[in-house]
C-alpha cells in the first residue's frame, strides 16, 4: 500500500473530486457514442479512447494515482486473448488505453444498464449469460474467434469477478478454451490495482499501481487445461512480486 501520509480527510476529498466528475464524463460519452451507431468500430473505439485517456488523467490530478508498465513489447500487431488479473474498476479502464482495439467479455445483463450497457453493446461486447455453465463457454468460443478473426482483442477477466487484493479468486477455463480453439495466444496480466482503488471503495490511494505483461502464451500443442494453469501460475507469481501488502 502506498506510503504517503496524507490525512483521511484530504483522500476523501481528492476521491470526492474524482467521483464527481467520474459518472458525469461517463453519461456524456457513453449519449456521443450512441451517435456513431452507424459509423465503424474504429471510429467507435476512438472515441472511447478521448474518455479513457481523460478519466486516466483525472485520475492522477485529484487522487495522485498513476500507473507503470513492464512488458509492453509483448503486446504484439496481431490480435490476442487478454487474461486480467481482476481487482478493481481501473483495468477496466486502463486496458483500454495499454491494448489496441479490443472487446470484452461481459454478463448479459450489463447491457441493460442505461449508458454504460449501451456503450458495451455498441463496442461489440461478447455477451453471455452467467451462470449457463456449458453454454456461456460456447457463447465465449463463438463470438471470441469472430472478434479475433476481426483483428480485435479480446479481454477477458477469468477470475470472473473483483476479487480482494491479496486473495486469489477460482480461474475459469474460458478464455483457455477460447484460445485453445481459436489457437490466438494468451497474454497474461497481473497487477496491484486493488491497493490504491479497492473494489466497492469510495477512496482511492495515492501511488503507483504497478502492471506486469507477460509474454503471450502459444496455444499450439496444449490443452485448455494447460493454458489455464500456465497462465494464472504466471499472474499469481508477479502478483507476489509486485504486491505492497
Amino acid at each position: 500500500m502506498s506510503t504517503d501520509n496524507t490525512s483521511y480527510f484530504v483522500l476523501w476529498l481528492r476521491s470526492l473530486a474524482f467521483w464527481i466528475v467520474f459518472p458525469v464524463s461517463l453519461v456524456i460519452f457513453a449519449t456521443l457514442l450512441l451517435f456513431t451507431v452507424f459509423f465503424t468500430l474504429e471510429t467507435r473505439w476512438q472515441l472511447v479512447q478521448v474518455w479513457v485517456h481523460f478519466i486516466l488523467w483525472w485520475l492522477k490530478v485529484t487522487c495522485k494515482l498513476t500507473h507503470e508498465i513492464q512488458g509492453s513489447e509483448h503486446i504484439t500487431r496481431d490480435a490476442g486473448i487478454v487474461f486480467s488479473k481482476h481487482q478493481s474498476t481501473w483495468e477496466t479502464i486502463a486496458l483500454q488505453q495499454i491494448f489496441p482495439i479490443q472487446v470484452w467479455v461481459a454478463k448479459r445483463e450489463l447491457m441493460w444498464i442505461p449508458f454504460f450497457g449501451w456503450g458495451l453493446a455498441l463496442m461489440k461486447c461478447i455477451h453471455i449469460k452467467r451462470g449457463s455453465g456449458r453454454a456461456a463457454v460456447v457463447q465465449l468460443v463463438t463470438q471470441g474467434q469472430t472478434r479475433l478473426r476481426e483483428g480485435i482483442w479480446v479481454v477477458i477477466f477469468p477470475e470472473g469477478t473483483r476479487i480482494p487484493a491479496g486473495a486469489r479468486g477460482r480461474y475459469r477455463i474460458g478464455g483457455a478454451v477460447l484460445a485453445e480453439q481459436s489457437g490466438y495466444p494468451l497474454v497474461p496480466v497481473a497487477h496491484n490495482a486493488g491497493e490504491y482503488w479497492p473494489r466497492r471503495s469510495f477512496i482511492k490511494r495515492p501511488g503507483v499501481i504497478q502492471v506486469r505483461i507477460g509474454a503471450p502464451i502459444d496455444p499450439a500443442g496444449k490443452s485448455a487445461q494447460q493454458l489455464l494453469a500456465e497462465a494464472s501460475d504466471w499472474i499469481e507469481a508477479r502478483m507476489q512480486e509486485i504486491t505492497t501488502l
